[in-house]
């Protein structure tokens, strides 16, 4: 982090060519506080340098969409009279020098920005990455976020209702803590996020401004380096939170609020030029009217302080009484700090002039094009790869390994039933949430990442996390309606990472086109590297369904004994980046199946007809560990056991068995629905393969050579 009292610009993150360009765009020399002002807003994190003109590829309109990327929020209509706010977003660099606060503190943001849409939160998801869990490090971080997710989740009222946990010793010292909220709100209520009105006032609301959290920006868009800087990291405080969500929610009833923005990254000046800069406007500050914690901060500290639990909005002239009378009512901080100017500047003053800049030149940083080179990923030759002597027990070896065992141990400490919505929780292909607001309407919910699969092909891996993320809320029954992505890598200023986003940005565009799935909103986290060197690409995406009935949501464990087991999808599977191939044999290398994207939307179609129609008992997709652990957990969900015949797939047992690739999904059907099942299945062009039967207590596999024959206590007990 560079310390407050550094002043020369090149020492504050600006390359030589960008500050040329302050100079000629600004045609003079910035005083010290504008040069922080610039390097903090030009910075990776909040200008996205490297990756802005590649996001413009994503598809991000549709009949449902409300609101795109651009906003605080993505918002999407479900109903005449309910909209889903949703975004997900990174916290990587703050939980690996504090995994508590830096990991509460991503929730209390990501809750706000969903909040500044209008939108009352109402569900939370998390994509957590780390070293392998026998690492002390690992370890210690892992167990910090946990506490502070659920520190915070629980105090501020939100459930965690669904999430995933990956390993690998890339993210040792450099863990990914991804985010996802999503929130609810009347489809003619989307607030604003464009300052607009000359003369409307602007209205600071919320905690105090300390000097937690300065230079957090700045902090996020540099590799990591030793232990971190643990004064960029932010305090947050959940029950505040909650006050905050109140007020706001009371605030915009009243039809006052204009334009508003959370204070996030960088802060009160970054929140007061997006406002600005989207509307077209300029701005005056009045510092010395921030409300503070300590009396003795310096103008460029209140403007760069990251504070939690603030917002900045923009209210009707003649009105902001009013409403910061709602906020002090309800315990929490407001006073007119500002007012809207038509001349584009934003200008500060503490007793006098401290900031005078375009509003344009803050938010319009120039682009960097980096040079790109493709890597060669290591090969697989499976002739080195032995064939398992006792498949049965390479299946409890990965039941138990931290990257598929359950994570109840986890999601055990998160309140994921507040609010009273949840249908279905953790644990299972998606969350399940019921709509109160327009029964019988309800709405799912899944995360998925894809870091070994985007390490061996980037596209792949780009494409194969939107195409999970779609698949787990149809084995719901829900029709996916809007994806949000968080793409995560290393320093853009390397070639292999610079072509592998690009690559990745590709792959999930693709996907979301073909799906037909938007992108309405989401998050880059780039420099996610240490001195060991940078994690694997690693796309995350949050998907929504819709769910006409949520009575008739599909769960993934088999439900009745008697019920048929088929694999619905493609056959295909490989050991190349599967979860066998890492933890049984320790490598991550070959070349991943890319998937048949045609092929996936019509599976995504069977799967929610199948459950509008009441022939799909059950739905599970097969992802990490592949078919064999797929059926493992449909028995251990279920609590019964199943009988299949895998001897007509041709190949080799731990291929079979443990093979991964996209579009596949394990479900079980009453025998009196399997005709109208295969012939919807037929009419689509999905592939079908009967396997089996639910029942008993045990899973038995047969094999062409060989046979897994478990009790479904000892795959329960080696699960966790």
């Amino acid at each position: 982090m560079h310390v407050l009292t550094e002043r020369r610009p090149e020492a504050l993150g600006l390359t030589p060519e960008e500050v040329l360009e302050v100079r000629r765009r600004l045609g003079r020399e910035p005083n010290p506080v504008e040069w922080r002002i610039l390097a903090v807003m030009w910075s990776e994190h909040c200008a996205y340098k490297h990756s802005r003109p590649l996001l413009t590829l994503l598809p991000s309109s549709g009949p449902h969409v409300l609101r795109g990327p651009g906003s605080n929020a993505g918002v999407v209509w479900i109903a005449p009279d309910v909209a889903v706010a949703m975004k997900i977003e990174s916290h990587n660099h703050p939980s690996a020098v504090d995994p508590f606060h830096g990991a509460a503190t991503g929730v209390g943001g990501i809750i706000r920005d969903v909040l500044a849409m209008g939108a009352r939160p109402v569900a939370l998801l998390d994509s957590l990455w780390f070293g392998p869990l026998d690492d002390p490090q690992a370890r210690r971080l892992l167990e910090g976020v946990v506490a502070g997710i659920a520190h915070y989740g629980n105090a501020v009222g939100v459930p965690v209702v669904g999430g995933e946990i990956h390993h690998d010793p890339c993210y040792t010292t450099t863990p990914l803590v991804n985010v996802c909220c999503v929130g609810l709100l009347d489809p003619q209520a989307v607030q604003g996020a464009a300052a607009q009105g000359v003369g409307n006032v602007v209205l600071y609301a919320g905690a105090r401004t300390g000097r937690d959290g300065i230079g957090g920006a700045a902090f996020a868009s540099e590799r990591l380096e030793g232990e971190g800087d643990r004064r960029a990291v932010q305090i947050g405080d959940p029950f505040a939170g909650k006050l905050l969500i109140e007020a706001t929610l009371e605030a915009y009833r009243t039809g006052a609020v204009v334009a508003v923005q959370d204070m996030g990254a960088a802060g009160l000046v970054c929140a007061a030029a997006e406002l600005c800069g989207r509307g077209g406007v300029g701005v005056e500050l009045w510092l010395d009217r921030v409300p503070r914690r300590e009396e003795d901060m310096t103008p460029e500290e209140v403007l760069l302080s990251e504070s939690q639990e603030r917002m900045l909005l923009v209210i009707e002239r003649g009105r902001e009484a009013e409403v910061a009378a709602i906020y002090r009512r309800w315990g929490v901080a407001a006073e007119a700090v500002g007012v809207v100017t038509e001349d584009g500047l934003l200008r500060a003053y503490d007793g006098g002039p401290v900031v005078s800049l375009p509003v344009r030149l803050l938010v319009e940083a120039p682009v960097r094009r980096m040079p790109e080179q493709a890597y060669e990923p290591p090969l697989l030759n499976l002739e080195g790869i032995p064939l398992p002597e006792d498949p049965a027990a390479c299946l409890v070896h990965l039941l138990r390994s931290g990257e598929i065992r359950s994570k109840r141990w986890v999601f055990s400490r998160y309140d994921h039933m507040v609010q009273i919505r949840t249908v279905m929780g953790p644990g299972g292909d998606a969350a399940v949430l019921r709509i109160q607001e327009s029964p019988p309407l309800g709405i799912a919910l899944s995360v998925d990442g894809a870091g070994r699969i985007a390490f061996l092909d980037p596209w792949c891996g780009g494409s194969w996390a939107a195409c999970e993320a779609v698949l787990n809320v149809a084995c719901t029954g829900a029709r996916p309606v809007a994806l949000t992505d968080c793409l995560n890598l290393g320093s853009p200023e390397r070639p292999d990472v610079a072509w592998a986003l690009r690559q990745v940005v590709l792959g999930l565009a693709e996907a979301a086109r073909a799906l037909e799935v938007p992108v309405i909103s989401g998050n880059v986290s780039l420099y996610n590297e240490s001195p060991t060197g940078p994690i694997f690409p690693t796309p995350v995406v949050a998907a929504l369904g819709v769910l006409q009935d949520v009575g008739r949501a599909v769960p993934a464990g088999f439900q009745c004994d008697g019920d048929l087991v088929v694999l619905v999808g493609t056959p295909k599977a490989s050991l190349a980046g599967s979860a066998y191939l890492r933890w049984v044999h320790g490598r991550v290398a070959g070349t991943p199946l890319r998937p048949d994207l045609g092929l996936h939307r019509r599976l995504v179609e069977v799967l929610v007809g199948a459950a509008r129609a009441g022939i799909l008992r059950s739905a599970h997709d097969t992802s990490d560990g592949g078919l064999a652990v797929a059926l493992a957990e449909a028995c251990i969900l279920g609590g019964r056991g199943a009988r299949c015949d895998l001897s007509h797939f041709g190949g080799r047992a731990d291929e079979v068995l443990f093979g991964e690739g996209p579009s596949r999904v394990v479900a079980s059907i009453p025998v009196e629905g399997y005709e109208a099942f295969c012939a919807m299945c037929w009419r689509h062009r999905v592939p079908l393969w009967l396997l089996g039967r639910v029942g008993g207590m045990r899973l038995q596999v047969r094999l062409a050579q060989g046979a897994v024959d478990l009790p479904v206590a000892t795959l329960r007990e080696a699960y966790g």
